[in-house]
């Protein structure tokens, strides 16, 4: 399991959360979404379970619980501040928007 967040989309998450140093980020599976084929990533601000993956980007820790591990396996998420845009990408799963 690996999850790469790219400093600058951290940093997003930080300042649009209002998260502090040491706060835990949860990454998951969300259905539903326009345009996402029916998925797409959900953030919660909460507390990983004993067996999530975790990996810390400026001063957060995000993390993934095992259920959505099939999904964010692989994924990379930045962020481009030019076009204010979150892009995610999984080079495990071809199309993100519609998984197989």
């Amino acid at each position: 399991m690996k999850v790469t967040i790219k400093p600058e989309a951290a940093l997003l998450y930080k300042e649009e959360m209002e998260l502090e140093d040491g706060d835990y980020l949860r990454l998951y599976v969300r259905i539903g979404g326009v345009g996402s084929g029916g998925y797409s990533i959900g953030v919660g601000k909460e507390k990983p379970e004993a067996d999530a993956y975790v990996l810390q980007e400026q001063g957060i820790y995000f993390f993934v619980n095992p259920q959505d591990q099939w999904y964010l396996d692989g994924m990379i998420i930045s962020y481009d501040s030019k076009i204010d845009l979150l892009h995610f990408e999984n080079p495990n799963i071809y199309d993100v928007t519609n998984p197989r």
